[in-house]
């Protein structure tokens, strides 16, 4: 098992180096250049990403043409699309690497065997589904009625490397704001 997901299991959950042993077999690795894409809008997704080098950019684009940036998967996170791996519908959102990456990534079916299988992975399952809850809520309401400067604050407080890794349009797509204001606003906080 690579170690950065051994670790992400051992600092989660209580699990043993045999359970680690047998469910490794699950983890495929994958080399991502940057700007490919793992899943586009329309396809069903079929696998759970795990990074362990780079980051992964989960998003929608409207009916305008504007992307919204919902999620960004960097290092040490598990990142996908969970409305369309759940339902096995065709997804409303887009996985792109944004760095040249490093994915492991297990199969739709594989994980959910797992899930119902090995409490540890259970557990995992369970702590991923309650933190992109817990970040979700976080977020909508944090930012809700803030202004641009409160949502780059919001930004610098809780995630600060997304401002020196990714471009000013994809993060101003996450805070759903111009890439000139934000670009306007970085420098002011210069």
């Amino acid at each position: 098992m690579h170690p950065l997901l051994q670790s992400y299991f051992q600092e989660r959950t209580s699990i043993s180096m045999e359970e680690l042993d047998s469910i490794s077999p699950y983890f495929m690795e994958k080399n991502c250049k940057k700007n490919e894409y793992l899943l586009r809008e329309g396809e069903v997704c079929k696998y759970n990403y795990f990074v362990v080098s780079g980051c992964l950019r989960l998003f929608s684009v409207n009916k305008q043409g504007i992307e919204n940036t919902r999620y960004f998967a960097f290092e040490g996170k598990f990142g996908t699309s969970f409305t369309s791996l759940i339902t096995k519908e065709p997804s409303f959102e887009y996985i792109q690497c944004l760095e040249n990456s490093k994915v492991l990534y297990i199969q739709r079916d594989d994980f959910y065997f797992l899930v119902e299988t090995v409490p540890a992975v259970n557990k995992i399952y369970r702590n991923i589904m309650e933190s992109a809850y817990i970040t979700t809520q976080k977020r909508i309401y944090d930012l809700q009625g803030s202004d641009s400067l409160d949502r780059i604050n919001w930004l610098l407080k809780n995630y600060p490397q997304i401002l020196n890794r990714l471009s000013n349009k994809i993060v101003a797509s996450y805070l759903g704001i111009t890439p000139y204001t934000l670009s306007r606003l970085k420098a002011r906080l210069k």
